[in-house]
């Protein structure tokens, strides 16, 4: 009967051993998924932080938009202003050679008065 109680001692030892080392598995494997939902959670927040950023951004970008409308409109004033002066210039350039020729035919008609 010696032999009956060691071979269910060591059975007994041997599905110890065996259901120890399952269970160490089963929490390594436990502890492992802990991490990754941690990790899964830290990488959620972080995607949220990145959505606010891109809200954000985006929020910007019309703001820019609205701006830049705003600009184009200053921006074809600027050019009419240009045209009108370049074009007062041009009636300018043709009064002053008028009042040139004018003033050369009164000084010539000071000098050399008509005779009657």
């Amino acid at each position: 009967m010696a032999g009956k109680d060691e071979l269910a001692d060591s059975l007994n030892d041997l599905f110890t051993s065996v259901s120890t080392m399952i269970k160490s598995e089963l929490q390594g494997t436990n502890n492992h998924l802990e991490l990754l939902e941690k990790m899964n959670l830290r990488v959620a927040e972080e995607y949220n932080g990145f959505g606010d950023v891109a809200s954000g951004l985006r929020v910007f970008v019309e703001q820019l938009k609205n701006k830049s409308s705003s600009f184009d409109e200053y921006v074809h004033q600027i050019s009419e202003i240009e045209r009108q002066v370049t074009d007062f210039e041009a009636v300018i350039s043709m009064l002053d050679k008028y009042a040139s020729l004018l003033e050369s035919k009164v000084q010539s008609l000071y000098q050399n008065p008509p005779t009657s």
